[in-house]
């Protein structure tokens, strides 16, 4: 090499951080120990909040008056595609999911911004933030603010301030035996990262990836109206089998789910078969894997994919069986073409069976 040649390396924001997207969420066993400690004792909760820490569910909500609640939600991450642009429209998205998950519409979003701003430019910082921009804009909500410091890694998110109807609000409990499991996204989207990290994934697969990850959940308002569905919530970083886990133990009831039946993003499937999946995969299974049983001969591939965190993943949706082709039918209008039913509720004590 010619000694007066610089060699550019192309930044990769992943490079930055130890972990990306929801994928970074605390082990769901040492979270557990941490909430138990902090919540030890009698809460002074007021009657309008409506809903609080004790599901473990998507948003906190505070009801204003007969007709209307406030839904109020946060979440922000490391990055988890080296694209600065794709990063923070994916953070933005993931974050305002969580309004949806309640039934409600998204009113504004505060940005939560945390950068290594002596080694990330300043162009690069400035294209993440219009990420989130952009998905809040698709939204159509404004960015009304936030809170920005200087941090060793990247971490970008949004508070997100939804309105929700309190008699369409909807919870991760009140599934009831019987209830049919509609899955809004495919699954894969750690796996995909884990790929691309690798260098792996190619622009195929990257691009699903991004459509999927920045597919915004706005079946969630149409899905709040509906008295069939009885409980809803959005897979992300514990997985498909962790967030039915947690239907299940909000609604003291069981689930099934038919392996065979649930989406997934091309290669996914491809790529655990070649050992590329996400660490966190096995800290989830670590978690609650005590409360999972996985039958069939492809037990190791299901779990992987199933346990594998989802950022931005889809709305679950528990529903009647008379009701399911409409909530299929709110999925297509919204242009969620691989919803599909995945499962169903089960009575007995909170356990997810996969076969």
């Amino acid at each position: 090499m010619d000694m007066n040649t610089v060699e550019t390396v192309p930044l990769r924001l992943t490079g930055f951080s130890h972990g990306g997207g929801c994928g970074c969420k605390i082990a769901p066993g040492v979270l557990q120990q941490i909430l138990a400690k902090a919540t030890a004792g009698p809460l002074p909760l007021p009657p309008d909040l409506l809903v609080g820490i004790e599901t473990a569910d998507d948003a906190a909500v505070y009801r204003i008056n007969e007709r209307q609640a406030i839904v109020a939600t946060t979440d922000f991450f490391m990055p988890i595609v080296d694209d600065p642009h794709d990063f923070g429209a994916i953070a933005a998205t993931n974050a305002i999911s969580d309004v949806y998950a309640m039934g409600g519409t998204p009113l504004f979003a505060l940005a939560l911004v945390g950068m290594p701003v002596d080694r990330l430019p300043v162009e690069t910082i400035r294209r993440i933030l219009e990420g989130g921009e952009d998905a809040c804009r698709r939204a159509g909500i404004p960015v009304a603010g936030g809170h920005t410091i200087d941090s060793v890694e990247p971490i970008y998110g949004l508070v997100a301030i939804g309105l929700v109807d309190p008699a369409n609000l909807k919870r991760n409990a009140g599934a009831r035996p019987g209830d049919r499991l509609v899955l809004g996204k495919p699954l894969g989207v750690g796996i995909l990262s884990a790929a691309l990290k690798k260098g792996r994934l190619g622009a195929a697969g990257y691009a699903e990836m991004i459509a999927s990850t920045t597919k915004l959940n706005t079946p969630g308002i149409a899905l709040g109206t509906m008295p069939g569905v009885h409980a809803l919530t959005d897979v992300t970083g514990f997985g498909l089998a962790g967030h039915l886990l947690g239907i299940c133990r909000a609604s003291n009831v069981a689930a099934r789910v038919d392996f065979a039946s649930v989406p997934f993003l091309p290669e996914a499937a491809d790529f655990v078969r070649a050992g590329i999946f996400t660490g966190a995969s096995e800290r989830n299974w670590t978690g609650f894997g005590a409360e999972v049983t996985v039958e069939g001969p492809d037990a190791t591939l299901a779990r992987t994919l199933l346990t594998d965190p989802q950022t931005s993943g889809g709305l679950l949706v528990a529903c009647a069986p008379g009701d399911v082709d409409a909530v299929l039918r709110v999925f297509s209008r919204e242009g969620f073409d691989r919803a599909a039913v995945v499962g169903e509720i089960l009575p007995g004590p909170p356990r997810v069976v996969i076969g």
